[in-house]
C-alpha cells in the first residue's frame, strides 16, 4: 500500500504530526497536534469515528461511487451514459482500465476508513464510561464491516454458497498505522476470509450499539446490513431472520407514500441508515451530480445517466407511484436523486420486507409475514394492485421496481447468478481491478484476472 493510505486525514482541527530533531528550525505548525494528542481523549477518538462516517459518505464510497459502479457495471439497457468522465463510460463498457480514478479513489477512501476505525479499536482504553466506549466500539466495527463488505463485492468474484469462496478477495487489515515507516505491504485475503471479517465485526457491532444514535449506527442499522450481507451469501435463513427483527423491532414504518422516501432533509420513517447531506458538502453527492439534470444540480442540462424505454418494462400498472417517479429534462431521470441537498437512503425498511419476503420464500416459512403479504405492503404503499400469489421471480422484479437506481443491480445481479448481456454473472470484467498505483508500490497485490 501507499504511504497515503495508512495516513489519518481528520477535518481541519487534527493533523497527524511526526516529531523530528528538538531545535529551533523544528516548528510545529500552531493548528497541528501531535500524534499522542490525537489519541488520548474521548472527545478526540469520537473526531476521528465521525470522520470515518464523513469519508464513508463521499462521493467516492457511499455519496455515489459506488452505486454509480454497481447500476454502470449491470446496465444491460435500461440505462444511457452520456457524461464526459472517461472513467463511469469504463463502467457501462465492462472495460475498466487499472488506471481508472474513480476505481482508486473507492480503494484509497475504503481503505482510509480501516485505518481510521481501527485507530479507534485500537485506543478504547481512553474511555471512561463504559457506554460511550461500547457505541464507540460499536460504530467503528459497523463502519469497517460495511467497507469490507463492499470492497470484497467490487474486488473479488461472487460469493457462491456451498463453495470454498478460496478466490481471491481484499486485504484485511486490521492493525492502525500511525507512523508511515510502519507501513506494512499485505497481500490478499480470501472472499470466504473477508466475508468472515465482515460478519465478526457486524456482529460485535449488533450487539454494542443501542436501539437509537441520533443520525449515526444503531443496532438496527447493523441488522439490516447484516440481512444484506447474508442475503449476498445466500444464507436465507440467517436473512430473514436479521430482516424481521428489523421489521418487528426497530419502531420503523414505511413511509405512506414512496415520494417520501426520497429528497428529505432529514431521515424518512423507513430509513434504518441515511447519509447525511447539507448544503456545505451537497456538492460531492454523486447521486445528485450524476443523476439529475442541472436544475437541480446535476452536471448539465441533460444528466449523465438517463433512463431508456426498455426500463419501463418492470412495472406492471400504470398506478404504480414507482412507474411515475421520473421526471424530463431532455431524457428521463430518475426522480430519487432530485433534490442536491437530500440525505441518501443507505438501509430502508421497504429493503427488509423484500429481503424477508424472498428469505421465506426460498426457505418455505412465513416468518413475520408470508411472502405474498410482504410483497403486497410495498405495492398497496405504491399505490399498485395487490398479488393473489407470488413465485420467485414476481419477489425479484418487485425489488428491482423497488430498488431500481439505488446501487444494488450489479450485486444483485451476482447473487442471483444472472448474464449481464452475453456477460456471465462472474465475467472477469465485472470486477473491478486492483488500482495501478497499489501494485506499483505493493508487488505482493495480485491483480485480478484479466486485467
Amino acid at each position: 500500500m501507499k504511504k497515503d493510505n495508512y495516513k489519518i486525514i481528520l477535518v481541519a482541527f487534527l493533523v497527524l504530526t511526526l516529531v523530528g530533531c528538538d531545535d529551533n528550525l523544528t516548528i510545529s505548525p500552531e493548528q497541528a497536534i501531535t500524534t499522542d494528542m490525537a489519541i488520548k481523549t474521548p472527545s478526540n477518538i469520537q473526531k476521528i469515528l465521525n470522520n470515518a462516517y464523513g469519508d464513508a459518505r463521499s462521493s467516492a464510497l457511499y455519496g455515489g461511487g459506488i452505486a454509480l459502479a454497481s447500476e454502470l457495471l449491470a446496465n444491460d439497457g435500461d440505462l444511457y451514459w452520456d457524461g464526459t468522465y472517461v472513467q463511469p463510460s469504463q463502467y457501462d463498457e465492462k472495460a475498466i482500465l487499472t488506471d481508472n480514478s474513480f476505481v482508486e479513489s473507492m480503494w484509497l477512501r475504503a481503505y482510509k476508513i480501516s485505518n481510521q476505525t481501527n485507530v479507534v479499536l485500537d485506543n478504547l482504553a481512553v474511555f471512561t464510561n463504559a457506554a460511550d466506549k461500547d457505541v464507540a466500539k460499536g460504530e467503528a466495527k459497523f463502519l469497517r464491516g460495511l467497507v469490507y463488505f463492499d470492497l470484497v463485492r467490487l474486488f473479488g468474484k461472487p460469493y457462491v454458497a456451498g463453495t470454498a469462496n478460496n478466490q481471491l478477495g481484499v486485504p484485511i487489515i486490521l492493525e492502525p498505522i500511525l507512523d508511515p515507516a510502519k507501513i506494512t505491504y499485505p497481500s490478499r485475503n480470501t472472499v470466504d476470509e473477508v466475508y468472515k471479517q465482515v460478519l465478526a465485526d457486524l456482529k460485535d457491532a449488533y450487539t454494542l450499539l443501542p436501539a437509537t444514535n441520533g443520525v449515526y449506527a444503531t443496532k438496527y442499522s447493523v441488522a439490516a446490513l447484516l440481512a444484506r450481507v447474508y442475503l449476498q451469501q445466500g444464507d436465507y435463513v440467517n436473512a430473514r431472520n436479521m430482516a424481521n427483527i428489523v421489521i418487528t423491532d426497530s419502531g420503523s414504518v414505511l413511509a405512506n407514500s414512496y415520494s417520501k422516501v426520497f429528497n428529505n432533509s432529514e431521515n424518512s420513517t423507513e430509513d434504518l441508515f441515511a447519509w447525511q447531506v447539507s448544503s456545505q458538502d451537497a456538492s460531492s453527492n454523486d447521486y445528485n451530480v450524476f443523476w439529475a439534470g442541472s436544475d437541480f444540480g446535476g452536471r448539465s442540462g441533460n444528466p449523465d445517466i438517463s433512463i431508456e424505454n426498455q426500463h419501463w418494462d418492470i412495472y406492471d400498472d400504470s398506478n404504480d407511484q414507482r412507474s411515475k417517479f421520473f421526471y424530463e429534462a431532455d431524457n428521463w431521470c430518475t426522480t430519487k436523486w432530485k433534490n442536491q441537498y437530500g440525505n441518501i437512503p443507505f438501509l430502508r425498511l421497504a429493503e427488509m420486507h423484500l429481503i424477508r419476503a424472498e428469505s421465506n420464500f426460498r426457505e418455505g416459512t412465513s416468518i413475520g409475514l408470508s411472502p405474498l403479504d410482504d410483497i403486497n405492503l410495498l405495492r398497496e404503499r405504491a399505490t399498485a394492485s395487490l398479488f393473489n400469489s407470488v413465485d420467485l421471480a414476481t419477489i425479484l422484479m418487485e425489488r428491482k421496481r423497488e430498488l431500481s437506481f439505488e446501487g444494488f443491480a450489479l450485486f444483485d445481479a451476482k447473487r442471483l447468478k444472472q448474464n449481464i448481456g452475453s456477460l456471465a454473472y462472474n465475467a472477469n470484467n465485472l470486477v473491478l481491478p486492483i488500482p495501478l498505483r497499489e501494485r506499483d508500490v505493493n508487488k505482493n497485490l495480485v491483480q485480478n484476472d484479466g486485467y
